[in-house]
């Protein structure tokens, strides 16, 4: 290989797949992306993006384009399960923004996805590509695919989810953590609860009961209500985002809780069921000149709301790392990012854990303290969501 700048394969289309090419791409550095689906399927639902995950898509200029789809929620309100009290609530417009510096946005995934395409350029996404092996020499990384073809780069990114077939490769199998959960979720059109007054306001709730929560934003402008509604399911082990719920056996599992959650539920007809998984944390990401990125290297659970800002974190770290660097210096960079990415994403995997039982607390005792801890969660979260991403890159060295 040859020329200042390293070319870089990344093996993933998804948030932090794309994220990562463009922002090498941005800087100068040629990046192609490596896809295994025929068409990039825009699925999951709402995903939230805090002041941290926004300063990247500043960083990766698709925050404006992103602004006219986004919705930005009042407050978070905390919910009790059967009464529908307000336990806990904390502003997220005006202060939110002063304290981090950016605000706090709900959007769908496909539009995520889609403004990083965009401004990507499809070109660079290679379709169809599914990856098989991946190889690494002092010189060079190999990419080969299913069909039997083969791509060569300086540095190969690994940015395809939980089942990564590049960390397999490099680090051989391991085994999914399954929560003991599912998650159900679902896009509600707006126009189908015009009755419920909670929803004059945009806001993020969370409705927190025995064994179970329910949490639920607006998206798309507005115009359609994302939830995500987590229960006990041990006998169910398949994750896929594409895999149908029944509706009916949803809605049986809140029986009791409050209207609202019943009425958004009974107003979804064909939710997302999924079972949950996470990985214990890698202990390390990078080998030769091959790293992972997003899932690939820390899947968590989604109960701190952080997997696609974390990707895009990732994204931005590694890419200004590789843009300092020429193709020698590959290896070097790869660990640096893996020594500022790694700590700050293993912290948010064992947090995300703590907080489905957090979640999920039965009246009493217990649920009457974690209320008054929620109290103070905008001093608890402060560390994720005031973090500054490019900030942690001054303490890197200036080359890799």
């Amino acid at each position: 290989m040859s020329g200042k700048h390293p070319y870089v394969a990344v093996v993933g289309g998804g948030i932090g797949g794309l994220a990562l090419a463009l922002g090498l791409r941005r800087q100068g550095v040629e990046a192609v992306v490596h896809e295994q689906a025929r068409t990039l399927a825009h699925q999951g639902a709402g995903i939230a993006i805090g002041a941290n995950g926004h300063r990247a898509l500043r960083e990766l200029g698709v925050s404006q384009r992103l602004a006219a789809s986004a919705t930005q929620p009042v407050r978070a309100d905390f919910r009790h399960w059967r009464t529908g009290r307000s336990m806990v609530s904390h502003r997220l417009t005006g202060m939110y923004e002063e304290r981090f510096g950016a605000p706090f946005w709900t959007v769908e995934r496909a539009a995520l996805q889609q403004a990083l395409l965009t401004e990507l350029g499809p070109r660079h996404v290679r379709l169809g590509a599914r990856c098989t092996q991946v190889e690494t020499t002092a010189d060079a990384a190999v990419i080969r695919f299913e069909d039997g073809s083969e791509v060569e780069a300086d540095a190969v990114v690994g940015a395809d989810g939980i089942h990564s077939a590049v960390r397999h490769s490099l680090f051989g199998p391991d085994e999914a953590v399954f929560s003991g959960t599912s998650g159900y979720r679902a896009l509600v059109p707006m126009d189908r609860l015009r009755h419920l007054p909670e929803l004059a306001e945009p806001v993020l709730w969370l409705w927190l009961g025995p064994g179970r929560h329910f949490i639920a934003y607006p998206v798309a402008d507005g115009s359609a209500l994302n939830f995500l509604a987590v229960v006990p399911d041990h006998g169910w082990t398949v994750e896929s985002w594409s895999t149908e719920g029944d509706a009916a056996e949803l809605l049986s599992a809140f029986e009791g809780w409050h209207p609202f959650v019943s009425e958004v539920l009974g107003a979804c007809e064909r939710p997302g069921r999924w079972a949950l998984y996470d990985r214990e944390p890698q202990r390390t990401w990078s080998a030769g000149r091959v790293t992972l990125l997003g899932d690939a290297a820390h899947a968590m659970l989604p109960h701190h709301g952080q997997g696609a800002n974390q990707a895009l974190e990732d994204a931005v770290v590694l890419a200004h790392l590789l843009a300092r660097t020429d193709t020698a210096g590959v290896p070097p960079a790869l660990r640096a990012y893996e020594r500022l990415r790694r700590p700050r994403t293993r912290l948010l995997q064992t947090g995300s854990r703590k907080n489905a039982g957090c979640f999920q607390l039965p009246d009493g005792p217990e649920a009457d303290a974690r209320n008054i801890r929620l109290a103070t969660l905008p001093d608890d979260l402060a560390w994720i969501h005031g973090h500054d991403t490019l900030g942690s890159l001054r303490s890197a060295p200036a080359r890799a």
